[in-house]
C-alpha cells in the first residue's frame, strides 16, 4: 500500500484516479477527536463543518466507536435475505424514540430521500386512489435532497442537472418559504406529497417564516397529502431540538433521517412511517444489501443513545444563540458580512460580495490558516455546524478566530 507522506502526495494521489466530482478545501485530515480534527503534517482544527451535519456527536466518539468494534468482531452483514439479531431491536429502538409506527432502514441520505419518494408514491395509488403513473410531488425551489437521477430531476441547480438528463416527471416546484404557493400547488389534482427541508440547509442555511411548517402541515392534512420532512441534516439535534420540525410540534408523515443517525461513524439512513402508509410497502419492493446491517443498527442506537445521554439538543440550542450574538456583532464592526441566520449549530453567515466571486472561499482558506475549518456554499455564504459536543469555552475561542480572520481580511 502506498503511504502518504504529505498533505501534497494525499491532493496529488485524490487528483490523479480520483473522479473530479468533488472541490475540497486544501487540507487534508488524519485524525479526529471531539471538535477537532488533524492534517497529515499534524495541525490542529477546529471542525466547523462536521461533515456536513454527520459528525454531530463529535469525531469518534468512544461510545460509537466501541458499538462499531463489538458488533463487527460479531456479525456485520447478512443481507435481508435472513433476519439477523440485531434488527429488530433496532426498529423498535427507533420506532420508539421518534414515535413511529414503522421504520424502512437504508444506507445513505439520498436513498432514503428516494426511499420516502417510493413510499409517498405508493401509498397516492393504493390508499388514495390516484391513478397510476399520476401521482405529483411538490417540492421546493433551491432544495438540496441528493444528487441521484430522480433528485436532481426537480434540483435547479444546474451543476447538478446539465448534461444528467432525461429527467424525472412527477414534481411541481414551487417557492420555499411560500405558503401561498403551497394552497395554490396543492389544488392541482393527483398531489400525493410535499417534500420540504424544515431548513434549507445546503442552499445557504435558509430558516422560514415561524409558523411556515405548522401551515403547511395543515394545509397538507386538509387535502390528504403526506406530509415528508427531510431532516437528514437539520435532525439529530443540529438545530436544537431532537427535530427541526420540533419547533412547531409538527409531526411528519414521513421523517427522513441519516448522517448524524450514526455520528459519521458508519452510513445510516431511515424513513419512520406509521402503519397505514408503511404497509404499502410488500417484500421485493424496496430494499439494500446493507440497510438494516447489523453493524449499521448497533452503531445508531449506540449514537442515539450519545444526543440524548449527553444533552446534544440542549447544547446546540443554547450555543446556536451565544454564535449568532457573536455574528451579529462582527456584522456591525464590519462591512464584510451582511447577515447572519440559523437555528442551534447550524448556522451561516452570507458575504458581501457576489455568488459568483472567490471572497467566501478565501475568507475559508484563511480560516483554515487560523486553525478552523468551515467551507462556503453557494458562493458567497459560508455554513458553520461544529460538533455539538462544543463547549461554550471552545465556541467562544472559535468566534474569536473567525472575528479576528474576517476583520483582517477586510483590512487587507
Amino acid at each position: 500500500m502506498e503511504l502518504v507522506h504529505s498533505s501534497q502526495d494525499a491532493i496529488t494521489l485524490e487528483n490523479k484516479y480520483g473522479a473530479h466530482n468533488y472541490h475540497p478545501l486544501p487540507v487534508v485530515l488524519a485524525k479526529g477527536d471531539g471538535v477537532y480534527v488533524w492534517d497529515v503534517e499534524g495541525k490542529k482544527y477546529f471542525d466547523f463543518l462536521s461533515a456536513y451535519s454527520a459528525v454531530n456527536q463529535g469525531h469518534c466518539h468512544p461510545r460509537i466507536v466501541n458499538a462499531l468494534k463489538e458488533q463487527a468482531e460479531t456479525l456485520t452483514l447478512t443481507s435481508r435475505a435472513f433476519y439477523n439479531d440485531v434488527l429488530g431491536v433496532y426498529e423498535k429502538y427507533m420506532s420508539e424514540y421518534f414515535g413511529f409506527d414503522k421504520i424502512l432502514p437504508m444506507n445513505t441520505g439520498a436513498e432514503a430521500v428516494e426511499t420516502a419518494i417510493k413510499i409517498c408514491r405508493k401509498w397516492a395509488y393504493e390508499k388514495k386512489g390516484v391513478q397510476e403513473t399520476k401521482a405529483k410531488i411538490i417540492v421546493c425551489e433551491n432544495n438540496f435532497h441528493g444528487r441521484t437521477t430522480t433528485i436532481i430531476s426537480f434540483s435547479n441547480d444546474q451543476d447538478a442537472r446539465k448534461n444528467f438528463g432525461p429527467f424525472t416527471e412527477g414534481f411541481i416546484k414551487i417557492p420555499y418559504n411560500d405558503i401561498n404557493a403551497l394552497e395554490e400547488a396543492l389544488k392541482e389534482d393527483n398531489v400525493a406529497g410535499f417534500l420540504v427541508e424544515p431548513i434549507q440547509g445546503e442552499a445557504g442555511v435558509f430558516v422560514p417564516d415561524d409558523g411556515y411548517l405548522a401551515k403547511a402541515d395543515k394545509l397538507c392534512k386538509e387535502k390528504n397529502v403526506l406530509f415528508i420532512a427531510d431532516e437528514v441534516q437539520t435532525g439529530i439535534a443540529r438545530t436544537g431540538e431532537l427535530l427541526a420540525c420540533d419547533y412547531e410540534n409538527i409531526r411528519p408523515d414521513l421523517l427522513i433521517l441519516g448522517k448524524a443517525v450514526s455520528g459519521g461513524v458508519y452510513p445510516v439512513s431511515a424513513v419512520l412511517a406509521d402503519n397505514s402508509i408503511m404497509e404499502v410497502i410488500k417484500p421485493g419492493q424496496h430494499g439494500s444489501t446493507f440497510g438494516g446491517n447489523p453493524l449499521a443498527a448497533k452503531v445508531a442506537m449506540a449514537a442515539l443513545d450519545v444526543v440524548k445521554d449527553e444533552g446534544l439538543a440542549e447544547n446546540s440550542r443554547r450555543l446556536g444563540v451565544i454564535f449568532r450574538e457573536r455574528m451579529n456583532a462582527l456584522i456591525d464592526a464590519t462591512d464584510l458580512i451582511t447577515q447572519v441566520r440559523g437555528k442551534g449549530l447550524l448556522n451561516a453567515i452570507v458575504i458581501n460580495d457576489s455568488p459568483e466571486s472567490s471572497t467566501a472561499w478565501n475568507i475559508c482558506v484563511a480560516l483554515k490558516e487560523n486553525g478552523l475549518l468551515a467551507k462556503p456554499t453557494h458562493g458567497n455564504i459560508i455554513r458553520f455546524a461544529p460538533p455539538l459536543v462544543m463547549t461554550e469555552e471552545q465556541l467562544h475561542e472559535c468566534c474569536d478566530i473567525i472575528d479576528s480572520t474576517i476583520t483582517q481580511f477586510n483590512a487587507v
